[in-house]
């Protein structure tokens, strides 16, 4: 069945090549708009077609072998002046197109391609999706999902140590959240407490970020929201360009180095990066916590073409990361003096192999979008050099999407999509069943654009099918085999309303859907990252969701931002619980006993509603004082009490200052405070209170010249009462309060 897919896929690649499609141009120049002068350097991508160029010293520009049929968004981007979009048709071989950019302390109007299935502009996109650049991504932050959160309104983060970081959107993670990099859903082990999202940090080029129900587009788990992280679109014919990216952080020793090079030869198109960091155990004024240092490693790359017929990019990764756990026993020492950046046992060690091939076939007016994946995963957790437990998970994925072209101001979308995982167990503890999922999905969409207003409307049907396997250990069943599949059928409806260029209204609402995931049906064992023992349940029906949001965004040239308000009904939320007195004794390998209390899964309907928004105030256009904001109550309906692991409200401040300075270019300070309140909406059965934080931040940047650019970043702690470091260990004391320092240098060539 592979087979023939890829054949088909060499076949419709042959086809166009030998019959190829007329190809258009695209030229142009970039212009102040009060100066009339040039603008050199100005960013200029087409997104649909993953194809960028920059304006030259004159202002010039073009885009070469182009498809000659179809409607494209013409994205221009230039620090300190108002992004344009202009949509063209590609209806003749060469288009001349000019943009006067207008100085602006502001940047909005981007194009999004997350949440819909019509690339647009984002005041035309109903779902709430939030765009991070690849400046805003290099900071203090340790990873990914550490950056994100800093900055995305309604977006927090479930950490273990430095090294581990899993996305909460709207009070929903693990499963709930969808993970998208090169086209194809992330499918690593997303259930456990302690496994992070195996992407590179330095990797994307943007990343869009959609906070909501999103079943339509990506089916089961994206019921809390999507993270779509892009990679750089390839430069225009004959371009080469290249990346170097190196950083230090003084607390841990955190080193970040990564280099990428990229090109395009007459159509031929490729991308290569390495990356690596290191990073030795945590100071604390205690001393450094044990054993908390990490190493990753990732190689990457891309070969494809870019031709008048669309594209087809074939995608490779590898990632590696090592992560440090300390198992003290009562009465051992937290806290060490050593600097090593050797592991010492228990640690991860995560490994990540992904291809991805990613077409775009235009077929007449229309389109066809196909991504193809194939993924990899290996979780080994070591106490000693034989793997304790180790999942070994591989994940066949298709995605196909057939656009229409747009006629009286509809536009139509169809597609289907199918991913077949098969999960082993290769150590010698066991906490899942070995298992195989298939999930199969059709859909369509509707767009409809008038004047200032778009409605859009789609329906989706998935199937889900599980097959658990059972397991016997010395003639003692470990776990009982199991056979269930789901179904669903889901919808969504979404209005936008431009009422000027300073406002704009979004509002969406449907359903969503979440198949019960293999730890949640069939876990029988101890999960040592979260010290307890999780008894899985398979009689599990689906979660439901219906949800329904709203958002108003402004903006002028003094003050900015959105507010939005959200509402999410969760029939069937399932979730583990323990009771007083449920516990189990298990012996280990070294012959010792442990007492573990015990997890059961089990369903609730829930409730999650609340608020996220920005403001920002741009006082002069070198004084900008940002402020974000978020909370999500939720309500377990079914016990009348607090739904658990809920993150409390939180309010981000920046302080932005960009003098300017003879001999630098686009040199700023920031300073910032984070209010992480205290979280009083308890489930008492296995939470605890968390603490007011307190953090000072500070960064600079100086641009040494126009490829060159320096960052410090500067992040200390006033008071912090919950120890995020990395900890394995019995519940033996408090969480200890510390205050700490952490220091960043980047150092940036492209």
């Amino acid at each position: 069945m592979k087979l023939k897919i890829i054949g088909c896929i060499f076949m419709l690649a042959t086809y166009f090549s030998i019959f190829p499609a007329l190809a258009a141009t695209i030229s142009g120049k970039v212009t102040d708009a009060k100066t009339n002068l040039p603008i050199a350097g100005a960013t200029i991508s087409l997104q649909q077609l993953r194809s960028s160029t920059a304006s030259d010293q004159q202002g010039h520009y073009s885009f070469k072998s182009l498809p000659s049929s179809g409607r494209y968004l013409v994205e221009v981007r230039f620090l300190g002046y108002q992004s344009v979009v202009k949509t063209v048709d590609l209806t003749s071989e060469n288009l001349s197109l000019d943009f006067a950019l207008t100085e602006s302390i502001i940047e909005t109007n981007e194009v999004v391609v997350t949440g819909t299935l019509v690339t647009s502009q984002s005041r035309r996109n109903s779902t709430s999706v939030a765009v991070i650049s690849k400046d805003e991504l290099q900071g203090n932050a340790t990873n990914l999902i550490d950056a994100l959160a800093r900055q995305v309104p309604g977006l927090s983060q479930i950490t273990t140590g430095q090294g581990i970081s899993k996305p909460v959107i709207r009070g929903l993670g693990y499963n709930r959240v969808v993970t998208v990099s090169d086209g194809v859903k992330q499918m690593g082990q997303q259930w456990g407490d302690e496994h992070g999202i195996e992407i590179d940090q330095n990797q994307p080029d943007r990343v869009e970020v959609l906070r909501g129900a999103a079943s339509l587009m990506y089916g089961s788990d994206a019921i809390g929201g999507v993270i779509n992280v892009l990679e750089p679109n390839v430069p225009t014919a004959g371009q080469f360009k290249g990346e170097v990216l190196s950083s230090y952080s003084t607390n841990n020793g955190l080193t970040n180095s990564s280099v990428m090079l990229t090109g395009n030869e007459n159509g031929f198109v490729w991308r290569g990066r390495g990356s690596y960091q290191n990073a030795y155990s945590y100071n604390t004024p205690a001393g450094r916590y044990g054993n908390s240092g990490f190493n990753t490693s990732n190689f990457s790359g891309m070969l494809g073409l870019n031709k008048q017929w669309g594209y087809s990019h074939l995608n490779f990764s590898y990632l590696k990361n090592n992560i440090g756990f300390y198992d003290a026993e009562p009465g051992d020492p937290l806290y060490i003096n050593s600097k090593s950046r050797t592991l010492d046992f228990p640690k991860q060690d995560i490994r990540h192999y992904k291809l991805a091939l990613n077409n775009n076939f235009i077929i007449g007016s229309g389109s066809l979008k196909l991504d193809l994946g194939y993924q990899k995963n290996q979780r080994r957790e070591l106490e000693e050099a034989t793997p304790s437990l180790f999942f070994d998970l591989n994940t066949y994925s298709l995605d196909a999407k057939y656009s229409l072209s747009e006629k009286n101001g509809w536009q139509h979308v169809f597609g289907i999509s199918a991913s077949q995982e098969h999960s082993l167990n290769k150590g010698v503890e066991f906490l899942i069943p070995a298992y195989d999922q298939l999930e199969l999905g059709a859909f369509g969409y509707a767009k409809k654009t008038w004047g200032e207003n778009t409605f859009n409307v789609g329906l989706r049907y998935d199937y889900v099918k599980n097959k658990g396997k059972q397991l016997f250990i010395e003639d003692e069943e470990q776990f009982a085999g199991f056979k269930n599949s789901f179904s669903n059928v889901s919808g969504a409806l979404g209005y936008t309303h431009i009422f000027s260029e300073d406002l704009n209204f979004k509002a969406n609402a449907g359903s969503a859907f979440r198949a019960p995931n293999p730890a949640e049906l069939g876990s029988n064992g101890v999960h040592e990252g979260t010290y307890r023992y999780e008894v899985g349940n398979e009689n599990l029906k689906p979660e439901r969701s219906y949800q329904a949001d709203a958002t108003l965004e402004f903006g002028h040239s003094i003050v900015t931002g959105s507010v939005g308000i959200y509402e999410n009904y969760i029939h069937n939320f399932i979730y583990a619980s323990t009771t007083k007195g449920d516990t189990k004794t298990v012996v280990g390998e070294d012959g010792d006993s442990h007492t573990y209390d015990v997890y059961r899964y089990g369903q609730v309907n829930a409730n999650l509603y609340g608020v996220e928004g920005s403001l920002n105030f741009h006082l002069l256009n070198w004084i900008h004082l940002d402020n974000t904001f978020s909370y999500t109550h939720a309500q377990n309906n079914t016990f009348n009490r607090p739904l658990a692991l809920i993150p409390a409200g939180v309010v981000h401040n920046t302080l932005r200052l960009e003098p300017k300075i003879s001999g630098l270019n686009a040199f700023y300070v920031s300073v910032g405070l984070d209010n992480y309140f205290k979280q009083n909406r308890i489930d008492e059965t296995f939470e605890t209170p968390a603490k007011l934080v307190y953090f000072i931040k500070r960064r600079n940047r100086y641009d040494i010249t126009s490829r060159i650019a320096a960052t410090e970043s500067i992040c200390s702690s006033f008071k912090l009462d919950q120890q995020t470091l990395l900890r394995c260990v019995e519940p033996i004391a408090p969480r200890t309060s510390f205050t700490g320092r952490h220091e960043l240098w980047c150092l940036q060539y492209g």
